[in-house]
């Protein structure tokens, strides 16, 4: 049983991966499909959303069928992949690190989608927590999670996607969006850390305002609060953790976590403009290619 449980555990959890919260966002309605933020309704997946809808600062919309932002995709069925096959997908961008990779496997993807791997370092955080989860130790537990521990790793997550490693994948990324007529998927494990810094960026490049773009980002806690609830009480009846709710910070995205990487941004760059030329290393070129090809 425990066995089983640590399997379900590297699939939902990996790295910075997973994502929940206690009770639903209240101040943003659930969207439907023809809404901003469209959830794609998977079996094997449950935070895939097409991030076309969003309005611009000059009115305009941003393009449905060009950018999906997903969690891991090993899990997908027959039925997904078929589902997926209708999206005129061109590839499927891996960000997770090769022991998220080794751990959950390799991404199930339709015939025709071109793999991309371009993993994006956690700062060890899967492999630590991993650790302490088949433990199974309450005292260790608590020494690595417990009072504001992983609320402390979180952030440092987040100021990571600062580092030049991280920067270069994030650029290369957008170059892609940029660069495509097709649609390009991007992930991580859970869809909400990686990938929701990434679609944050992508937003605000091609115009969208700042609090919309954050809105999405949030978006991540209603999609997963149901998966991450059960494998809390997994964890727990299989006797990993007497106190499951250490995961909780580490499951969910939070404004602080976003606001950990603004800063830093801030704070290397001076504003998102230069982040994006001097930190991403995208020229003017790119940046009007990306919101042509996004945005109209």
């Amino acid at each position: 049983m425990k066995n089983s449980i640590i399997s379900l555990i590297g699939a939902a959890f990996a790295t910075v991966a997973l994502t929940a919260v206690t009770t639903p966002l209240t101040a943003v309605a659930e969207p439907n499909t023809a809404a901003v933020g469209a959830r794609i309704e998977l079996q094997g997946a449950v935070n895939v959303r097409d991030i076309g809808g969003y309005r611009t600062y000059d009115g305009e919309t941003v393009k449905s069928g060009k950018a999906i932002r997903a969690d891991s995709l090993e899990k997908l069925t027959d039925a997904d992949m078929q589902k997926l096959a209708g999206l005129n997908l061109r590839t499927a961008i891996d960000l997770r690190t090769p022991a998220e990779v080794q751990f959950a496997g390799q991404d199930k993807l339709p015939n025709g989608v071109a793999p991309v791997v371009r993993p994006i370092d956690d700062t060890g955080l899967f492999q630590q927590m991993m650790a302490a989860i088949q433990s199974g130790d309450p005292q260790q537990q608590e020494e690595l999670l417990g009072n504001g521990k992983a609320e402390e790793l979180m952030e440092r997550v987040y100021g990571s996607f600062l580092s030049a490693g991280s920067r270069t994948a994030f650029g290369q990324t957008i170059r892609d969006l940029a660069a495509t007529d097709k649609a390009t998927l991007y992930h991580c494990t859970a869809g909400k850390d990686r990938t929701g810094w990434l679609t944050y960026v992508l937003l605000r490049a091609v115009g969208v305002p700042e609090s919309t773009a954050r809105q999405d980002y949030l978006l991540s806690n209603q999609y997963r609060a149901a998966a991450d609830a059960k494998l809390r009480e997994q964890v727990k009846q299989a006797g990993l953790m007497e106190n499951p709710d250490l995961l909780i910070p580490l499951q969910e995205v939070r404004d602080a976590y976003l606001d950990n990487a603004i800063q830093q941004m801030e704070q290397d760059y001076g504003d998102f403009g230069k982040f994006l030329t001097n930190g991403l290393g995208l020229d003017g070129g790119t940046i009007l290619k990306l919101r042509k090809n996004l945005v109209g």
